[in-house]
């Protein structure tokens, strides 16, 4: 297909005003910016059309398949503006591949990844002063989705497909904060994927089943929910919207675990570059299977001294407490621990351009 996109700009943008006060509180999927991208794809023509349009909502058939049957993928990724002015996004190179691994799991056509990235640049190259600006906490948050479109029942691949970008400006995930140690809800009733299912995919169904979960971690307070695995429902997988680490030790003796990928966890693109970065931090680095009693005991006897979270939305956000039907247990006095605050650190100062990008992850959307 040609990459040429066409362009329709919105008639009534926002003011500078009316994006200095969303700037202030942005919170996190509250606003969006003027502009989206769309990109269709139908069986025989395969994709073309694709367009950058005023943010608007979406015409489709009662009849849509993605109504009935469910697929819907999406990603998602953040854009920064960098010291030098220019506007920049961390990995999507491993966001496109993980887009193409989803819609191949859910019966979908796979977006070409040069079509995925050239999106990216579309969007803000209309939108780029929608990027909060260099030097603070805040960034542009960046939802790549597509969904089936063609009218029809009956349970089979639909036949067309729409990509759409959509993106706006993005605070703390948590609302407390990005640093504030957040609990999580150790659940025994619900589980998020078994082997062959769709772990593996970022579609909507496993957000959908998570939600029954989610609001009961939210009834015992508690932000997030850990979940074990299908079968024996003894190890420990992921939380709702990231991927979990336990620190064993401290200083230089630090271990940084993580549940190891066995084809029911999203493989987080945050995830991976923490396993990189805590090698670089000197921290022994270790994937294996954790159970949830192996975490219940290790903090309460000292040998686990922090746990925390990594995706895109969240970065890398400190545990505070895991709770579960039996108690609780507290983590490193609900305090961020020692060795989360320095990944953390690490990681936004490449996002940020603060710190040389040795690793070439950083990719310019919008140049200076």
């Amino acid at each position: 297909m040609d990459p040429q996109f066409s362009r329709t700009l919105n008639p009534a943008p926002a003011t500078k005003a009316q994006r200095d006060a969303i700037f202030a509180d942005p919170g996190f999927g509250r606003y969006f910016s003027d502009h989206m991208v769309t990109v269709k794809w139908s069986a025989g023509a395969g994709w073309h059309d694709p367009a950058v349009v005023p943010f608007a909502p979406l015409q489709l058939s009662p009849a849509a398949m993605a109504l009935h049957y469910g697929q819907t993928i999406f990603e998602g990724l953040k854009a920064y503006r960098q010291p030098d002015g220019s506007i920049a996004t961390f990995r999507p190179d491993a966001n496109a591949a993980r887009f193409r691994g989803s819609a191949a799991r859910m019966a979908m056509p796979e977006l070409p990844d040069e079509l995925f990235l050239t999106s990216l640049s579309e969007l803000l190259a209309v939108d780029h002063e929608w990027v909060p600006a260099a030097g603070g906490d805040h960034s542009f948050y960046l939802r790549p989705f597509m969904l089936a479109t063609e009218p029809g029942l009956g349970v089979r691949p639909a036949a067309e497909y729409l990509y759409i970008l959509i993106g706006g400006p993005a605070g703390a995930y948590f609302p407390g904060g990005s640093i504030v140690p957040v609990d999580v809800w150790l659940t025994t009733d619900y589980t998020r994927a078994a082997l062959g299912g769709t772990g593996t995919a970022k579609c909507g169904g496993n957000y959908a089943a998570s939600l029954l979960p989610q609001a009961q971690a939210a009834a015992h307070g508690c932000a997030q929910v850990a979940y074990l695995d299908a079968v024996e429902r003894t190890w420990i997988e992921e939380m709702g919207s990231n991927n979990m680490f336990f620190v064993f030790g401290s200083g230089e003796q630090a271990e940084v675990v993580t549940p190891s990928l066995t084809g029911t966890i999203l493989s987080g693109i945050i995830r991976d570059s923490v396993l990189v970065l805590a090698k670089e931090l000197g921290c022994q680095v270790t994937e294996r299977r954790v159970s949830g009693q192996e975490v219940l005991e290790g903090v309460a006897d000292g040998r686990i001294t922090e746990i925390f979270g990594s995706g895109t939305a969240a970065v890398v956000a400190p545990i505070g407490g895991v709770k579960h039907a039996g108690g609780e247990v507290r983590v490193a006095g609900d305090e961020p621990g020692e060795v989360t605050m320095k990944l953390r650190g690490m990681l936004t100062s490449i996002q940020c351009g603060t710190a040389p990008d040795t690793h070439s992850w950083m990719r310019t959307l919008v140049p200076a």
